[in-house]
């Protein structure tokens, strides 16, 4: 689980994890426009290594998710229109305000040499997304 800081978790980068924020949002917005919605980044950022089996192990992304969509559901159960969901970011990236400090995505990239490896929550995402979120 994640660190926790003045009642909520927090990500590597510092920022609180709060779920229940992806669907008071929804509704929110939902209510005021009626519009359909698109969630378009929707992640965190870890410190995430290769172990010694090779493979990526992250743990913390995957509860993130699995709050956050479990979350998004129950704005969806309750009308909202959400039409796509995102992950934040499909391979690891530079981030603008600390560089290749933290990880985002669902696959480690290896900066030196652009060698990518899935990392867990990749193959966990991947099961949620076949079945559209039956799996949650």
């Amino acid at each position: 689980m994640l660190p926790r800081v003045a009642g909520h978790p927090r990500t590597a980068i510092g920022w609180p994890v709060t779920p229940e924020s992806i669907e008071w949002g929804t509704r929110f917005i939902w209510e005021r426009y009626g519009l359909p919605i698109y969630i378009t980044e929707n992640g965190l950022s870890c410190t995430d290594s290769i172990h010694l089996d090779g493979k990526v192990h992250d743990p913390a992304r995957i509860d993130f998710i699995h709050r956050y969509l479990l979350s998004l559901r129950r704005a969806i159960d309750s009308g909202v229109d959400v039409r796509g969901y995102f992950h934040w970011s499909l391979l690891d990236n530079f981030e603008w305000s600390e560089g290749y400090n933290e990880r985002f995505g669902l696959i480690y990239l290896d900066y030196a040499t652009g060698k990518r490896t899935p990392k867990d929550s990749a193959a966990w995402y991947a099961k949620v997304a076949e079945t559209n979120g039956k799996d949650l």
